[in-house]
């Protein structure tokens, strides 16, 4: 049986959506610019890929192009890029004027540039060279995709995600004495998960007592990578031992005190101890992705703040009765303004819920 021709719309989508996976290949080295991948289709045909993969190499569009064989085709095609091509001069020349001198007639775009200054120009300028024009296939999925990107130019901050586990009665551990061992609650499977978090991550924050009751290293040792994140830490009078495992010089650490600001080696204290400072701060330094590990405080305050894009929580399941309550959440926006999945840690009995704050421009 014959099946129905697709329709153009439907085809769009189709090549938008390996725009996107083609960007994703760029998820550990496209950063500090933004994850962009591009097809170029002739007669329903791919016979062009490219991603942007890192920065100061040629973007997704240029090495679509030039990933064509027979450049004759470029003038009866059309380009999916999965955001807006640049019009601007910056370490590679405009993408909008490679696409004009290729002659492509066509261009689909799955989401303009976030930034308010330059976001439009590059669509207007094909335009105005006589291409067509398509924006917002895929439109969501192309923002959520460069979404601490996206957070970290337009709010001027990290983009965070918090991170906790916690029995199925709500606790996050037992009542316990410093250096005491921590109650285990992930358990192979999902401690890897979270050092693959860390390796996604610039920096990592927790608070004072969870440096004085565990002493982490807050290093990256179950998953490949060659990241080292800033480890960040509240010490409001300087307290923690200097034999702490997070001053031992192996990674970068960055401690907010109330305190004179100083720097020792690789460790840097500043004086701040707002959450607007902070972020202000972290914006500075450069810091797009922040992994938040704990304790509950940390945690409650950035949720009380409302300072968070991202939720892991792994549910083990077991009880323990007495213990550190969890973090509460309270979900006070409308459901549809956040992606939430429920799934099984792979072969692992805990349940892990996954909330993602949608990115709107």
């Amino acid at each position: 049986m014959l099946q129905a021709p697709i329709s153009k719309s439907e085809e769009d989508k189709i090549f938008m959506q390996r725009c996107l996976q083609l960007a994703y290949h760029a998820v550990d080295t496209a950063a500090p610019n933004p994850m962009v991948g591009a097809v170029v289709v002739h007669q329903g045909k791919i016979i062009g890929e490219g991603w942007h993969r890192k920065a100061g190499q040629p973007h997704a569009e240029p090495n679509a192009i030039r990933s064509v064989k027979n450049q004759s085709l470029l003038k009866e095609s059309t380009l999916y890029v999965s955001l807006e091509p640049c019009s601007h001069y910056g370490k590679t020349p405009p993408c909008a004027d490679l696409i004009i001198e290729k002659g492509i007639p066509r261009v689909v775009i799955g989401c303009e540039d976030p930034f308010p200054e330059v976001s439009g120009r590059g669509i207007r300028k094909l335009q105005e060279a006589g291409i067509e024009v398509v924006v917002g296939v895929e439109r969501e999925a192309c923002l959520q995709l460069n979404r601490a990107f996206i957070t970290y130019h337009l709010q001027h901050r990290p983009y965070i995600t918090l991170k906790w586990a916690q029995t199925a009665d709500s606790k996050i551990d037992r009542i316990r004495e410093p250096q005491e061992s921590a109650l285990q609650i992930s358990d192979h499977y999902t401690a890897m998960m979270v050092h693959k978090l860390r390796h996604e991550s610039d920096a990592i924050l927790v608070g004072r007592n969870t440096v004085y009751m565990d002493n982490p290293s807050l290093s990256i040792r179950h998953w490949p990578s060659e990241n080292k994140p800033l480890r960040i830490l509240f010490d409001r009078n300087n307290q923690l031992s200097a034999q702490a495992k997070i001053f031992d010089g192996s990674q970068a650490s960055l401690i907010f005190t109330e305190q004179a600001s100083k720097q020792e080696e690789n460790n840097e204290w500043i004086q701040a101890y707002t959450w607007p400072e902070i972020m202000e701060i972290l914006y500075r330094k450069g810091i797009q992705r922040l992994l938040v590990e704990g304790g509950r405080k940390i945690h409650q305050s950035l949720i009380d703040s409302n300072l968070w894009d991202e939720i892991q929580i792994e549910t083990a399941p077991f009880e323990i009765g007495d213990g550190i309550d969890a973090p509460q959440l309270h979900l006070t926006e409308k459901k549809d303004d956040f992606i939430i999945v429920q799934k099984q840690a792979g072969s692992s009995d805990r349940q892990i819920c996954h909330i993602v704050r949608k990115i709107y421009k």
